[in-house]
């Protein structure tokens, strides 16, 4: 009798509800189910075996039966290629940082030098007062007269013309050729015009201006500079200008300035002389070494 009773009460507990862990994320397994209700008394049904808990992933969902869709942790992806300079080789970034340690001394000494010249005279400037003028001029001059009380009001134009050696023996005289007239036509309509175009025969010649006399003797040690930096300057002008011609060689070079005041305004009570005035340069001589072009 017990043993109808104890099967009966096994047999009737039917299926067992899923278990669920704490936690698991994934759905729980199939149950097994219990023993038939029909089977002969004294046998005892086996409880319904409980199906395994899901195991949850690192990442991603776990689906019935333990299996996991995403992959286990530590299989990440493989890492992004690298770019820049972390891309190249070990002798490659020493070269590099190098490089930028050059360039980034050479932008240092630059502004210090700078500095130094635009600064009120001290204790450096007046010790290093050589290296730093010899750094400075010519290319790296300052001017400073856009911010004077009383700018610049006066339009001043070079004219150049040489005399060239031709293949044949003879001697040419070319015409005058307006060198500013060349770099405001470059310049006209040009919405990003060169450094070269707006300022290298203009500083050039404040250069040449600021180191002669109104005879055009040179004032201190940098007049013999100035002239030779102008003349450079012509001789590759008349270059580009193809005013050699085929076979020439130039062999000296003159150079003259026509100054010419900006009229006043209307209103203005001043009175200026708008007639043009010119300063007419002595022959320089050419070197060899810059006939082709001014680059020695």
């Amino acid at each position: 009798m017990s043993g109808n009773v104890s099967a009966n009460v096994s047999g009737a507990a039917g299926p067992v509800s899923p278990a669920r862990s704490p936690g698991s994320a994934g759905p729980v397994g199939p149950v097994a189910p219990g023993p038939d209700p029909g089977a002969p008394a004294g046998a005892t049904g086996a409880a319904g075996a409980t199906g395994s808990t899901g195991s949850t992933g690192s990442t991603g969902s776990t689906v019935p039966g333990g299996a996991v869709a995403s992959a286990a942790v530590g299989s990440g992806e493989p890492g992004r290629p690298r770019s820049g300079v972390a891309a190249l080789s070990l002798p490659y970034r020493i070269g590099a940082a190098l490089v930028l340690a050059v360039v980034a001394a050479g932008v240092c000494v630059h502004l210090g030098m700078t500095f130094l010249h635009v600064a009120p005279a001290n204790t450096v400037s007046k010790k290093h007062g050589d290296a730093i003028q010899r750094w400075i001029y010519p290319e790296f001059e300052q001017n400073w007269k856009l911010f004077a009380p009383n700018p610049l009001q006066q339009n001043i134009s070079l004219q150049a013309r040489a005399d060239v050696l031709t293949a044949d023996g003879g001697v040419r005289t070319t015409r005058w050729y307006d060198l500013s007239a060349e770099d405001g036509r470059a310049i006209d309509g040009n919405l990003l015009p060169s450094h070269t175009q707006q300022n290298e025969l203009r500083r050039a010649w404040d250069f040449f201006v600021a180191t002669h006399d109104e005879k055009n003797r040179p004032v201190g040690g940098r007049g013999a500079l100035s002239e030779s930096y102008l003349r450079r300057i012509v001789v590759m002008r008349l270059d580009r200008a193809d005013a050699v011609g085929a076979g020439g060689v130039v062999d000296r070079v003159q150079v003259r300035s026509r100054t010419t005041n900006v009229p006043p305004p209307e209103w203005s009570r001043e009175q200026v002389s708008t007639d043009p005035v010119d300063r007419t340069l002595p022959w320089w001589p050419v070197p060899e070494d810059e006939a082709q072009g001014g680059i020695g």
